[in-house]
């Protein structure tokens, strides 16, 4: 049922969105903001490898944001690790993978290594946990896991300071554009990540980038090939195409 299915009704929102701005003669972003507003540099993501494969990842690509992910015993050393070959920001995604006393102890230390926050270091469903975490973590605390529908964000603003959304996992732009306007009533710090995917979702997710705090677009960067072309990125920040709606051109074959 199309109803329960997340990723068809995000492509049929987009889908309609990028036909409706085209129609109007217009970019799908101008419908909330100007062409010449600020949008956040998007991290580059540095999976989960051996150590010497991570740092290598880093030289291949100098960028200005990197997204870590973490869930290993060695966590702190491998930040440590990496963090003397390359002066960007870091942003730790910890995949769910400590206890709360964990992520209050490292966020100590990752704040000294310039780490900018800590995306869903525990379970989603450990709400406790989050409780003291709030309260106690000297880093800004985002949620993934724990935030994937519209209903998500009022639980997410009790006991995050953030939360993390995801076009392919609650439904496209437009349950988005609610998302965020319910989490800037609360205060929250608002992110938008994506999948491995083209640059026909990745085009979707930059239309909504002049609304957010922080950008995770990196999806298509991570493929081997693409299907379109749209949105790209110079080192971190978005360049948008001079096309109407999502700018997205789909590659001949």
């Amino acid at each position: 049922m199309i109803p329960d299915d997340y990723f068809a009704l995000c492509a049929i929102d987009i889908a309609y969105w990028d036909y409706y701005s085209r129609k109007q003669s217009k970019t799908l972003r101008s419908f909330w903001s100007k062409e010449e507003d600020p949008t956040p540099l998007t991290s580059y993501t540095i999976g989960i490898d051996s150590l010497e494969m991570m740092q290598q990842k880093i030289i291949e690509k100098p960028w200005p944001i990197y997204k870590i992910k973490l869930g290993t015993a060695d966590d702190i050393f491998i930040v440590e690790s990496l963090r003397k070959i390359t002066d960007a920001i870091f942003r730790i995604d910890a995949n769910c993978a400590w206890t709360a006393q964990e992520t209050i102890d490292n966020a100590k230390i990752l704040k000294e290594l310039n780490v900018e926050f800590i995306e869903q270091p525990l379970k989603a469903d450990d709400i406790e946990g989050m409780k003291r975490v709030r309260m106690h973590a000297v880093l800004p605390i985002i949620a993934d896991e724990s935030c994937q529908r519209e209903t998500d964000v009022e639980t997410c603003s009790e006991i995050f300071h953030g939360i993390n959304i995801k076009l392919m996992k609650c439904g496209g732009i437009t349950p988005a554009l609610r998302m965020i306007l319910n989490a800037k009533e609360k205060g929250l710090l608002i992110m938008a990540g994506c999948m491995t995917e083209s640059t026909v979702g990745i085009s979707g997710l930059c239309q909504i980038a002049p609304l957010l705090t922080y950008l995770d677009a990196d999806g298509a960067l991570l493929l081997k090939e693409d299907i379109a072309s749209g949105v790209d990125f110079n080192f971190g920040q978005i360049v948008y195409s001079k096309d109407f709606g999502t700018g997205v051109k789909m590659l001949e074959k």
